[in-house]
């Protein structure tokens, strides 16, 4: 498949998935909020009374919403169901690590500074972290959660917890943070398909029969709503995280991806509780604040891999020695016309086709293949840790044109 079919493969997943997210993600914050802000109604909700109702201004226009358990009544046509959204966002999401990892390769799942396994390997172990963990979560809440829901989450948070640090001893920086997201988008599409629309198909029939709603099928589908409610703020962190490489190219970038799923949650939460907690907005600035802290602290954590040592500094970096090194090991992507065509011309917008081009990106160039060595992606092109601690000295000493 060629370099220019694989990126407008990738172009078009990326749209409809980001789309579909924004949908599926607003529509379950929206409907949690309004379970939240319902205003109970007085009867009991068994003979068509609402079980509760809000008034909504949007858009010009005011809105009456009820929520009812439609005891006696008709099912209504048409009803709206709300699932295309999470499947769209999971189909799309899927393309897109095919076309970006497994199949076009265009970002390394591998990196031989983490474990030394081949793309096919490395392609098993991030497949098999996602499939683990839907198959770990599925289980505890089908056959421990009815028994003891206390201990099927803490088992299941601790083997989430469990596979996301392996995956990034055994991945990519970059790839595993990736997969740890996709293991909760996994999970939370799931939740759609084989818990919320079965349950609401319960519903529906039983509203058809003139029963009503049953509370406990009610009840089933909205708990694990409320759990893709908490795993949304992290999801959407993990699925950014590409863009930030001192986070997932830290040392220590498994206690980083803890803590940014823990914040998002913990976030989220204090969002939740707003309306029963009346100390919400203190409590939202600690867990912001402390996240932030945390993510702060550990950036601080240890020496930058390559950093020049000042009280014994080496001879001067010269720009012909820089620039050797990045023609050798950077510029067969990062040019007008790469050699490599795996990112298609000038990833990012970076090109070091010219000393200017060079020096303006000396800062770029540090941050990336002297602090957090994440470029070149997977090491792919060989670079030494001499040719790091060089471009660093480079930078340190001013990164000129001058010979």
């Amino acid at each position: 498949m060629s370099a220019q079919t694989i990126e407008l493969l990738d172009l078009i997943a990326r749209w409809v998935h980001v789309i579909a997210g924004i949908m599926w993600v607003g529509n379950s914050l929206l409907f949690n909020w309004l379970d939240r802000s319902l205003q109970p109604s007085k009867g009991p909700g068994h003979t068509g009374e609402p079980v509760g109702t809000i008034w909504l201004l949007h858009s010009g226009g005011f809105y009456y919403v009820e929520k009812t358990l439609m005891a006696g009544m008709q099912v209504p046509r048409p009803l709206h169901w709300f699932k295309w959204q999470a499947y769209t966002t999971w189909l799309s999401g899927m393309a897109l690590l095919l076309v970006i990892y497994y199949l076009g390769d265009r970002a390394m799942l591998a990196d031989p500074g983490v474990a030394n396994l081949s793309h096919g390997m490395a392609s098993l172990v991030g497949a098999a972290g996602i499939a683990g963990g839907w198959f770990l979560y599925e289980t505890m809440q089908r056959v421990v959660a009815p028994r003891s829901p206390v201990v099927a989450v803490v088992i299941w948070v601790a083997g989430l917890v469990a596979i996301g640090v392996a995956l990034t001893q055994l991945l990519s920086g970059r790839a595993a943070f990736l997969h740890a997201g996709a293991i909760l988008g996994t999970i939370m599409a799931s939740n759609v398909a084989m818990t919320i629309v079965p349950s609401q198909r319960e519903l529906v029939a039983s509203v058809a029969e003139g029963r009503g709603a049953d509370a406990v099928v009610s009840a089933r589908a909205k708990r694990v709503s409320i759990h893709n409610n908490y795993f949304a703020f992290p999801v959407i962190a993990l699925m950014a995280s590409n863009h930030y490489p001192a986070i997932y190219g830290h040392p220590y970038n498994w206690l980083m991806l803890l803590v940014v799923v823990a914040a998002g949650a913990a976030v989220r939460h204090a969002l939740n509780i707003r309306f029963t907690f009346p100390h919400w907005k203190p409590a939202l600035a600690g867990t912001l604040a402390a996240g932030a802290a945390a993510l702060y602290a550990m950036l601080g954590i240890g020496s930058p891999p390559g950093k020049v040592n000042a009280s014994d500094p080496p001879a001067p970096a010269s720009f012909a020695e820089a620039r050797h090194i990045i023609d050798r090991r950077c510029s067969s992507c990062h040019s007008a016309r790469p050699s490599d065509l795996s990112f298609g011309a000038a990833p990012g917008g970076v090109g070091f086709d010219t000393p200017d081009q060079i020096v303006a990106h000396a800062a770029r160039i540090r941050e990336r293949a002297v602090v957090t060595r994440t470029m070149p992606p997977g090491n792919k092109t060989s670079i030494t840790d001499a040719e790091r601690t060089l471009l660093g000295q480079w930078i340190a000493e001013g990164a000129t044109k001058q010979p």
